[in-house]
């Protein structure tokens, strides 16, 4: 099995900065593309960013210039730099990605667990 596991969420003040981090673990043959997603309540979950294998990036109007993806594929992490942030950017970040496992021929869309980021007016 693969998973995906969020860290650096938190509580921030309204022009304040996070950085979100999304790390892939188990038998991963193969890491294709990766993305931020985020849902707020009463929202249904949008899309932030994704990164394809190849690089190359897609990124939503509301976070354009302010919010940055990258990925480290010898750490298969995918990193999230969240600066300027709003208070309408408060909700629970999920990554996600497109997995290879080890004993598979087919990738998989697998999802991480969310992690929360508050931003206070």
């Amino acid at each position: 099995q693969v998973q995906l596991v969020e860290n650096g969420g938190g509580l921030v003040q309204a022009g304040g900065s996070l950085r979100l981090s999304c790390a892939a673990s188990g038998s991963i043959a193969s890491l294709y593309a990766m993305g931020w997603y985020r849902q707020a309540p009463g929202n249904e979950r949008e899309l932030v960013v994704a990164i394809t294998s190849g690089g190359s990036t897609n990124y939503g109007d509301s976070v354009k210039g302010r919010f940055t993806i990258s990925r480290d594929n010898a750490k298969n992490t995918v990193y999230l730099q969240m600066n300027s942030l709003k208070p309408e950017d408060t909700a629970v970040y999920y990554c996600n990605a497109a997995i290879r496992s080890a004993t598979s021929r087919y990738p998989l869309n697998v999802w991480g667990q969310g992690t929360q980021v508050t931003v206070s007016s």
